[in-house]
């Protein structure tokens, strides 16, 4: 599992929480879905800092929120589907992604 990216988990956890509590009709179950893949997150890339992971965090808080806002005019799953992608984006940019370092002049 150490191979599949952060920023994949992240966008799952939002689809996967909407199906759970679509599929249940258990609202609350899909939160606990999204509480979990958060954690899951979190332990995985604790190694990238405190600070990225707040940025990670609020960015799905954010996109949470955006779903919910954009779903009457898109549509529940569209809404989802596109904050997920936002959110991966978000993701692999402060977490996932490989710093790039600058050439030495003096190579």
């Amino acid at each position: 599992m150490a191979r599949v990216p952060t920023a994949l988990l992240a966008g799952l956890t939002l689809v996967v929480g909407f199906a759970v509590a679509q599929a249940t009709g258990v609202r609350a179950l899909g939160g606990a879905v999204l509480l979990a893949g958060v954690a899951w997150c979190v332990v995985r890339a604790r190694s990238a800092g405190w600070w990225r992971l707040s940025i990670v965090v609020l960015a799905g808080a954010g996109c949470f929120v955006a779903s919910h806002l954009l779903a009457p005019h898109l549509g529940a799953w569209p809404s989802v589907v596109l904050v997920a992608l936002v959110l991966a984006g978000v993701t692999y940019a402060v977490v996932d992604r490989r710093p790039v370092r600058a050439l030495n002049a003096t190579v």
